[in-house]
């Protein structure tokens, strides 16, 4: 495995339950973290748990291309390139087609496919001039297998996963990795505010979700994970 230490890392969605994990552990591997997320307190206080300085802590909204290339812009100012870059970020609305809105539809796209070709747009061009680097998202199951209620969600982390495959074709020429992680069911801020009765003590922990990050940014130097699957036991 490769070592993450050293290593320049952006993790967007840091203020969740899954990105503040991972950047916990990969910040104790040695690596150079900066965060993102759109709740400045509670990014702050991600920043001050793990002792990340200011100057790499990063309020944005990554639906904004205005914004994203602004925080881009800062980070290059830092760092010549990233390396690796985990997108955690996005948003759940599960609702049946009947009453799901126009409005909440576009925000799920915005949020969970705009944002990652804006993170695109504004990050790859350096790995692409250093020809290396790697690419994590998080489809999710509903990525792979839709379900009911789950319209807005599926369509954006389908779209996701269509975009990162086109993608990775065109970095073939590079060691640029793309890595796609379809997490099932995490017990998580997630559900907090979705009308649908779950199961959160049968879900995957938040730590172990993490894990699953921490370990693929640790991927061996003459391959790639192409995709990760992690679900619970009864998801299967």
């Amino acid at each position: 495995m490769e070592s993450v230490k050293g290593k320049n890392v952006l993790i967007t969605g840091s203020t969740g339950g899954i990105g503040a994990q991972a950047a916990k552990m990969l910040a104790a591997s040695g690596a150079n973290i900066f965060i993102s997320g759109r709740n400045a307190e509670k990014l702050k206080e991600v920043a001050e748990n793990l002792q990340i300085p200011a100057e790499r802590v990063l309020v944005a909204d990554l639906s904004d291309a205005v914004v994203v290339q602004s925080m881009a812009n800062h980070i290059h100012s830092l760092v010549p390139a990233l390396d690796i870059l985990v997108n955690a970020a996005g948003i759940g609305i599960i609702k049946p087609m009947d009453t799901l809105t126009l409005e909440e539809f576009q925000k799920t796209l915005n949020s969970n496919l705009v944002a990652p070709f804006n993170l695109l747009k504004a990050f790859l061009p350096g790995m692409k001039e250093q020809k290396k680097g790697l690419i994590i998202n998080i489809p999710g199951v509903l990525g792979k297998v839709p379900m009911a209620g789950a319209a807005a969600y599926s369509a954006s982390k389908y779209g996701l996963v269509g975009m990162m495959q086109s993608v990775r074709e065109e970095l073939k020429r590079t060691e640029i990795r793309i890595t796609n992680l379809f997490l099932g069911g995490v017990d998580s801020a997630f559900w907090d505010n979705i009308d649908l009765r779950v199961q959160r003590d049968k879900m995957i922990v938040a730590e172990e979700a993490a894990k699953a990050i921490w370990f693929l940014c640790q991927q061996p130097r003459s391959g790639v994970v192409s995709e990760m699957v992690l679900q619970p036991f009864n998801h299967q």
